[in-house]
């Protein structure tokens, strides 16, 4: 969603004529498919990222209609998605018809895919999608497609071996909000948010919806041997900031307990190193934010690639286990 956005607010600028509209699926999805899809994703990061990645690694492999698995999902997405059908069709009062699909997410093409290739779609009506995390996974490919947009060499040379051809993918890195463009002095952005000028910052991440073991690499982050100012964003997930929010941090240390926010620009601008969870949008943002990057808990999967990724090309340093966050922080500070 934070991707659509970014691309959504991009095209507003360069081409404030057109008629832009940012849909997230799942809106169209029945309360039940909606509920699965989302809370089983959420349940398997919380409970058993390992599972998670099996699924991951099962999944990474040429696209095919005819495997009884995926013809099996396939029919259950079509029928929990009806709703998106007049939708995609531009049909009377939904827009269209669309001269151009983007998709952020995976979930999308599959749909797209299937209606095209059964002419439902007008031909006219160009398919595009951006993959959001530094290498491409099986299920981001369908088609047909008339082009894609990637992080990396790496990824464009994924999606190769699945058979999409060369010129129709472009490295063009993941789409960010706008405003990461837009420099933001240090002090100003400390100012506003009531961080520290004469400390360091640290700004631990527990991305949009709280999960991961944040606790224990917050009490660890806490244990730093120099006076800091910690700066920990909890994103919806209310329990986890109440949590923190009665963690003592003595007198060495400032501490400053965030929920949801949409000033994650401001706030790493205002930070000396980010702590979080290596997906695709958070690490672009912070590279181009030029902030330091710690790399905790990737979910196995997407967000283990990106780490792999980003550590070879020597754009931040791993933390492994929590209880060593004091001390590779520590390095990075000094």
């Amino acid at each position: 969603m934070r991707a659509a956005e970014a691309v959504e607010l991009a095209l507003r600028e360069v081409a404030p004529g057109a008629i832009v509209r940012n849909l997230d699926v799942l809106t169209c999805a029945t309360a039940a498919f909606r509920k699965v899809y989302a809370s089983m994703y959420l349940d398997l990061v919380n409970r058993a990222p390992h599972l998670l990645g099996w699924f991951y690694d099962v999944t990474d492999k040429a696209p095919s209609t005819t495997r009884r698995t995926d013809r099996l999902r396939v029919l259950v997405q079509r029928a929990n998605l009806k709703k998106l059908d007049p939708i995609l069709k531009g049909e009377k009062g939904n827009g269209g018809p669309w001269d151009l699909f983007i998709n952020t997410h995976f979930l999308p093409p599959e749909i797209i895919g299937r209606m095209r290739r059964k002419g439902q779609l007008p031909v006219s009506s160009r398919h595009l999608t951006v993959v959001t995390d530094f290498d491409a996974h099986g299920l981001w490919v369908q088609d047909p497609t008339a082009g894609y947009f990637v992080a990396t060499e790496e990824a464009a040379i994924t999606l190769g071996r699945w058979g999409m051809p060369r010129e129709i993918v472009q490295i063009t890195g993941i789409p960010i909000h706008p405003r990461f463009a837009k420099a933001v002095s240090s002090e100003e952005a400390r100012t506003k948010h009531g961080l520290s000028q004469d400390r360091l910052v640290v700004l631990p991440l527990a991305g949009g919806f709280g999960v991961g073991p944040i606790e224990e690499l917050y009490r660890a982050i806490l244990t730093l041997g120099r006076p800091v100012h910690v700066c920990v964003v909890c994103g919806r997930n209310a329990k986890l900031k109440a949590t923190l929010g009665k963690i003592k941090a003595g007198a060495f240390h400032k501490v400053t307990v965030l929920g949801f926010t949409t000033d994650m620009d401001e706030l790493m601008a205002a930070s000396d190193v980010v702590v979080t969870k290596p997906g695709g949008l958070t690490t672009s943002e912070i590279l181009a934010r030029g902030t330091a990057l710690a790399i905790a808990n990737p979910i196995p999967g997407q967000e283990s690639r990106n780490r792999d990724y980003l550590l070879e090309h020597g754009a931040g340093i791993k933390i492994g286990n929590p209880a060593v966050a004091a001390h590779k922080l520590g390095d990075v500070l000094g």
